[in-house]
């Protein structure tokens, strides 16, 4: 039998490598018709639309031969009742009612300064309306506003590039309510804003119909309180976030909730950004943030943990001294590496494509994100409960600061610097598919110390640079089920803390260059279930620190091509495993219910083989 040119100098460490012991180690409430509360959702929280929407925010029919005409003529308007007073091109609404308006306004403005406690309806019905210097549309007093698209109809509302003040309220904004406000309808809106944002809204900001197109030189759409979305069609182009909402007053709200329809978003800023948290039950959203990957850093690992180029490095790696560069898009100030709140300034301006500084959790939906940052990020914990995505990002694909968990869904990152980074990482279903420059997992959190020490945990030869300085952090990567394919530039599973895999089927691929390995933990790696099959680098190479219930195969193959066949067999000839890494290869390392302890395997990597006892 042909062994391969370097396996009988290395038998005796691959033994040793393969059995290295363990180490010792509220729901979203209610939108009434009068006032709505929000408190913090937890993990997998989940709620329906009555949770969301009052019976009214959908509401769109309405009595013809009660309703209040108001014909819109030009530089004026005209109107037979005493609830609308009219003065030159100003057109105010002083008492509830069902409003329908139709015609051109120039330079105008419709102004709702009713009652604290009226819910007057506004039907928009061919309506156009531009304002030189203030909001052609401004909500001042109600309790709520219901604006109708009438069915068929084509509306717009512009401002002319400025805004100037009218009264005690800084208006900025073509639509600006300081009340909640609800749009629905089977219509078109066009709102242009060349100056600020397109739609503002101080309290609630509902949508349950209608096709919008909001162009804006800030914020799309802007809301205190919260923005929810269901059986609506927005496209949105913004100079800052297409859809922000943040209650600097109350951190318990300013919540994003969608549970149907379409979101298209091309914004300078993020894509969607909650300050308090987020929920997508439903829906399809494409989004384009900061001018896509194409504006993020690009950064390789090759001369991660060492002193100015390449090598092993005497800091133990990843960290230490060889600690990653920072890898904000750019554009990005590195003041905004702590993901705090986005401010006016240009140069601190998030990218992402889904933001939450809350728990963000999604239901289902179809998800394209193209992101100069992270294209799905929370600054606490991520619930993916299923879903189509298809992520290209400048900077991590997803990425939440405490736990991300993923239970179902059909996961492409097909650009990342890291795909999948949290503290705690746990899977436990879906089909995820990533490509990564840096590491494919990382159970780092914000901190990104990125395998700092622990190198010496089931190394090949039990030793080496690795570990030098010592010290884990408490992260954790938890595989339970689901397919998951990892291409990396860096390491494959990077664990500064645990790894623990019972279920699922876990492919990894990465490179021969580097400090780089396809499994790098900092406390232990046990494997107790499902099918793993990895390749990478030789010179920081660890394998499982422990493995119940089934065994593992672990060695070093030379250098490999990509595409080289790997093929496992038992002893009756039948193959168990039959792979080819798209990467070049050194390490080859193999666990499925199939091998056991103690038991001899055949292993043919292309044309060499040899016969390996499993441990």
């Amino acid at each position: 039998m042909k062994y391969f040119k370097i396996l009988s100098v290395i038998l005796c460490s691959i033994l040793v490598f393969s059995s290295c012991g363990k180490p010792d180690s509220d729901n979203l409430t209610a939108d009434t018709e009068t006032t709505t509360e929000s408190n913090s959702i937890t993990e997998n929280t989940v709620v329906s639309n009555e949770d969301m929407f009052s019976k009214r925010d959908a509401k769109t029919d309405y009595d013809n031969e009660s309703a209040i005409s108001v014909k819109l003529n030009g530089t004026t308007a005209s109107c037979e009742n005493d609830s609308v007073k009219i003065d030159g091109s100003t057109i105010t609404i002083t008492d509830e009612g069902t409003y329908v308006f139709s015609g051109t306004l120039s330079d105008g403005m419709i102004v709702v300064d009713a009652d604290e406690t009226d819910k007057p309806q506004m039907i928009l019905d061919g309506v156009s309306v531009t304002n030189e210097t203030c909001a052609p549309l401004y909500i001042l007093n109600a309790d709520k506003v219901f604006i109708t698209l009438a069915e068929g109809s084509e509306n717009t509302l512009s401002n002319g590039g400025e805004f100037k003040a009218i009264d005690d309220n800084s208006i900025d904004a073509t639509v600006f309510s300081k009340q909640d406000l609800t749009f629905n309808g089977s219509g078109s809106l066009t709102v242009t804003s060349p100056a600020e944002h397109g739609i503002v809204c101080k309290d609630d900001l509902v949508f349950t119909g209608g096709t919008y197109t909001v162009s804006s030189a800030s914020h799309g759409l802007d809301a205190n309180d919260s923005i929810r979305i269901k059986d609506t069609s927005l496209t949105i182009t913004s100079g800052k976030d297409g859809i922000h909402t943040e209650n600097s007053d109350d951190s318990s709200k300013g919540f994003f909730y969608m549970e149907s329809g379409k979101i298209d978003v091309e914004a300078e800023g993020d894509g969607i950004s909650a300050e308090a948290y987020a929920q997508i039950t439903d829906g399809n959203i494409d989004i384009l943030a900061g001018g896509g990957s194409v504006n993020g850093t690009k950064a390789n690992s090759d001369s991660w943990g060492s002193f100015g180029g390449h090598g092993g490095g005497m800091m133990g790696g990843h960290g230490g001294m060889g600690q990653k560069p920072d890898r904000k898009p750019t554009g990005m100030s590195l003041s905004d590496t702590t993901d705090t709140p986005p401010t006016d300034s240009e140069e601190s301006m998030s990218m992402k494509g889904i933001k939450s500084a809350g728990n963000l959790v999604v239901e289902k939906g179809n998800f394209k994100i193209n992101s100069a940052d992270d294209s799905i990020h929370t600054n606490s914990s991520l619930t993916l409960n299923g879903g189509t995505f298809e992520i290209t990002s400048g900077d991590d694909g997803i990425h939440a600061e405490e736990k991300l968990n993923i239970t179902n869904g059909a996961i492409s990152i097909t650009e990342s610097y890291e795909g999948l980074e949290a503290l705690d990482i746990a899977i436990s279903g879906g089909d995820i598919s990533l490509i990564a420059t840096d590491d494919g997992l990382n159970a780092a959190g914000g901190t990104d110390s990125s395998g700092m020490g622990g190198r010496d945990n089931g190394m090949f030869g039990g030793g080496g640079p690795g570990g030098m300085m010592g010290g884990s952090s408490n992260g954790s990567i938890v595989i339970s089920g689901g397919k998951l394919h990892i291409n990396a530039s860096g390491d494959g599973i990077d664990a500064n803390g645990s790894l623990e895999i019972s279920g699922g089927y876990t492919v990894v691929t990465g490179p021969t260059i580097g400090d780089t390995a396809t499994l790098d933990y900092d406390s232990s790696a046990v494997i107790s279930g499902g099918t793993f099959i990895g390749t990478g680098a030789a010179g920081m190479a660890q394998t499982f620190s422990n493995s119940e219930n089934q065994g593992v195969i672990s060695l070093s193959a030379g250098t490999q091509n990509a595409n080289t066949s790997i093929t496992v067999k038992n002893t009756l000839g039948k193959s168990i495993v039959t792979f080819s890494p798209e990467l070049s290869f050194s390490v080859v390392i193999i666990s499925t219910p199939e091998i056991q302890k103690g038991e001899t395997y055949k292993i043919s990597i292309g044309s060499e083989s040899a016969e390996i006892q499993a441990e």
